[in-house]
Formats: structure tokens, C-alpha cells, sequence
């Protein structure tokens, strides 16, 4: 039997001591460090494990790239978001609210025929209920194999005996190891749990999904060292009022970080969505006041989205500011900057923004299409039709590139717009045909250009 040793662990963020204090030296919270009686390092997992050989320093000309190609998960936004592919070897950290659609994401990807041999080990769900889940999505592939565990080290002798390609842990939170005397969930066991999936990864190149809970305020739950173990942290975002459900990279050491890709519930499950400018555009019989379009990107994705803005009198005498889908903190800058430079009495209004679908927009190359919706509200005239915008704007009212101006410019080209209008320090565009640039310095320009 392993010797076991007595460590001090504080409950607020992991910090490890070799004796107890009322205050934890490293996160300065009070009453939070507890006893655990922790076992020294045991073959019980390590055995299990191969040994990866020992490397030797090499100069970088010396070292020759590696083979490794990606594979195609079967599906292609996932495979977008993830780079071009699932790498061989590579740890994912998948997380959501409650009710996003995590489990469902994963056991579709778990079913898809693309031909890899994956093992779906559930520490919350029994194997009857995946199978109801299973037969609602009406996918069947005979590759997959479903396990039903909680312990550690019985996970790590099912993947020695068959071996799969691919891994899909739902979820890290439920999961729990012989190593830690804790409870599951804890920070200790999420940390050790992570640590030796990644072992394992690494040392079969085994790709491994994991899914984590996330906390109120939407980070992902347990120690901050969880996102750093893994090599690639996939967040779900939607709204439960809307259809449609964002995944974004916030991490990835194998692709572009921040990119998304798009896809839709429905009945039996998640949908792809190849072409998001299309259903994130309303098409209305005439031109409305309030509403115009912004050319966005995450990541390398292009897309167009409609701004809805309300202005009308405070009944109140203090002024309602309220966004949906857009920084507030961000909205009350430019109706500053509306009410110094342009002149518009701001402070006697009330203003409701939103953004169609449900998205969640952080894109300061929105700036310019937010302005324009205000602008429209405020003076009750629809803007001119077939007209998009893609600019940032300054606390003095200059207006500034966006970021991938071009790819923008391209996106509203190909859905039919007929004019955009961008900042004018922006140099050697070339527009496609069909579709006319209209450059502004300031603030001040943008009414004469979209009404």
C-alpha cells in the first residue's frame, strides 16, 4: 500500500501548503484551507500508461515536421472551429450552460460515421438514457461504445484494452480518482483528472473531449489550471429563447482562436449552419426605421447581422439604456459621442438595442452599424436600402478600419448589397463588382451616407 501524507488545500483556488493558516497566502480568502490526506504517486494509473522516451534538447533547423494530418470529424463547422480537423493526441475542453446542447453536440459527433473508433464514457447519465438520446437523433454507428463510469482508473484501463481513436469524458466534474482523497468536483480532483487524460492522450494519441460545467457568472468551473492542461477550449454560447447556438474557440494551440462556427437546434438535435449572414438578415416588405446591418468577424469568418435600435422619449425623466447581444458599457460610449459630435439630444431618450438571433456580438467593427440604427431611430428614417457598415469608432468621432475590412466588404458583396460604408484610412481596397465603397473620416459624414 502507498504511504499516504497530510497536505493543506484551499477550497477557494487550489493553493497547496505544508501547513494550515487562516488565510490563504495565495488568494487572500479567509477560513478556506482544509486537511486532506493525499497518496504519494501510485502505479496504478501510471502502469497503465506507456512511457513516452525521454527527449534530447535539438536545435529548431534540426527538427523535422511532424506527419500528423487532421481528421475529418464529420462535421464541418466543428472542423472549422477546431482548425481544419480533430488533431490525433489533442485534449478538449468543451463547456456551456446547462441545457446548451453539450451532450448533444458530443454524442452526435460520437455517432457520425467518420470512421474512428470512439469510446463515450458518461459519469452522469446511464447507458439506457444515451440510447433514448441516441435514437432522437436517429444516428446509429456501431463504432461507438458507451460507458458508464465515474472512477478514474477504470477509465484508463477500458481505453488501454480497446484502444479507440477518439474519447468523449461527460463530464470532468463527475470524474473522480484513488489518487485524491476529495470529493468529485472538487479542484484537487478536477486538476489530477485532467492532468492524467492529457497523459493519456499524449501517450496513445488518443483525441479526448472533455465536457466541463461552467459556473454563474460563465467561466468554466474548477481551477483555472484546467484550461491551461488542455490544448484547446471550445465554448457553447445561445440564447434558450432562440434557435440558433454559437461554439467558439477560446483556445487552441493547433488553429485561430475565436473562431465559430454556427448551428441551430431542432428536434433531433443540432443543425449545421453553413451560411449564417442568411438567417441572421430579416427581409422586410419596405424599409424600416431603427434597423440596419453590420459586416462582422470572428475569427476568419465573415458575416452580416441586423442592428435593431429604439430611441424614444423617457417617460421617466432618467433615460433607460438597455442591449441585448451588445457591450452596454460600449453602447453608452457612442451615444457620447453621438450627443457631442453629431449633436443629438441623447440624454432625453430612452435607447433599446439588439442583435438578431440571439448572437453575442464583441466586434468593435459593429460600432459603425450601432450608430446607424440610433441614427435611423432618432430621426424615424429608414436607411437607404441594400446599405451595410463595418467601422469602429473614436472617443473624438474618427472613424477607424475594421479589422479584415476586405473579407467584409467581399461577405456583402456576394449577399447582394449594393453599398458599404467603411472608414477612409483604409488603403488599396479592391471592391467587387457590384457593390459601391463609401468612405467617411468621422462621425459627422455617417447620416448624409446612410439615409
Amino acid at each position: 500500500m502507498a504511504k499516504s501524507k497530510t497536505i493543506f488545500f484551499c477550497t477557494e483556488c487550489g493553493n497547496e501548503t505544508t501547513k494550515w493558516y487562516g488565510k490563504c497566502p495565495a488568494c487572500g480568502a479567509w477560513s478556506s484551507i482544509t486537511e486532506r490526506v493525499v497518496a504519494k504517486e501510485s502505479t496504478s494509473i501510471s502502469s497503465r500508461i506507456a512511457s513516452v522516451p525521454k527527449s534530447e534538447p535539438r536545435l529548431v533547423q534540426e527538427i523535422e515536421e511532424g506527419t500528423t494530418r487532421r481528421i475529418d470529424i464529420g462535421n464541418k463547422e466543428l472542423n472549422r472551429v477546431l482548425g481544419g480537423g480533430l488533431v490525433p493526441g489533442s485534449l478538449i475542453l468543451l463547456g456551456g450552460e446547462p441545457g446548451i446542447g453539450k451532450s448533444t453536440l458530443s454524442l452526435q459527433i460520437a455517432l457520425t460515421r467518420n470512421g474512428l473508433r470512439t469510446l463515450y464514457v458518461s459519469g452522469e447519465e446511464s447507458p439506457e438514457q444515451i440510447k433514448m438520446r441516441a435514437n432522437r437523433i436517429g444516428i446509429n454507428n456501431e463504432a461507438c461504445t458507451v460507458y458508464s463510469e465515474t472512477l478514474l482508473e477504470n477509465i484508463v484501463a477500458q481505453i488501454e484494452e480497446l484502444r479507440p481513436d477518439m474519447v468523449i469524458i461527460d463530464s470532468i466534474q463527475t470524474m473522480s480518482t484513488d489518487l485524491v482523497d476529495s470529493s468529485a468536483g472538487s479542484v484537487t480532483q478536477i486538476r489530477e483528472c485532467a492532468a492524467t487524460l492529457l497523459k493519456v492522450a499524449k501517450a496513445h494519441n488518443i483525441a479526448i473531449f472533455i465536457i466541463g460545467h461552467i459556473t454563474k457568472d460563465g467561466s468554466i468551473a474548477g481551477p483555472k489550471i484546467l484550461e491551461h492542461i488542455v490544448d484547446v477550449v471550445l465554448q457553447f454560447e445561445g440564447d434558450a429563447n432562440h434557435t440558433y447556438r454559437i461554439l467558439r474557440g477560446l483556445k487552441n494551440r493547433f488553429g485561430a482562436t475565436y473562431e465559430i462556427g454556427v448551428f441551430e437546434m431542432y428536434e433531433k438535435g443540432l443543425r449545421e449552419v453553413e451560411n449564417p449572414s442568411e438567417i441572421l438578415l430579416s427581409h422586410y416588405e419596405e424599409p424600416l426605421a431603427g434597423c440596419s446591418v453590420g459586416a462582422a468577424v470572428d475569427g476568419l469568418r465573415p458575416y452580416l447581422i441586423e442592428v435593431q435600435a429604439l430611441v424614444s422619449n423617457a417617460a421617466y425623466g432618467t433615460p433607460q439604456r438597455s442591449t441585448t447581444g451588445f457591450d452596454q458599457r460600449r453602447m453608452n460610449m457612442l451615444v457620447a459621442v453621438l450627443e457631442k459630435r453629431v449633436g443629438m439630444k441623447m440624454f432625453q431618450k430612452d435607447l433599446f438595442l439588439n442583435f438578431a438571433g440571439g448572437f453575442k456580438i464583441s466586434d468593435t467593427g459593429m460600432d459603425l452599424a450601432v450608430v446607424a440604427a440610433i441614427i435611423s431611430s432618432y430621426y424615424d428614417r429608414p436607411l437607404r436600402e441594400g446599405v451595410c457598415c463595418a467601422g469602429e469608432i473614436g472617443l473624438s468621432g474618427e472613424v477607424r478600419p475594421a479589422p479584415r475590412t476586405e473579407q467584409r466588404i467581399a461577405e456583402a458583396a456576394r449577399l447582394g448589397f449594393k453599398r458599404i460604408v467603411v472608414s477612409s484610412f483604409v488603403k488599396n481596397i479592391k471592391a467587387p463588382t457590384g457593390i459601391e465603397v463609401a468612405y467617411i473620416s468621422s462621425i459627422e459624414e455617417l447620416p448624409k451616407a446612410i439615409l
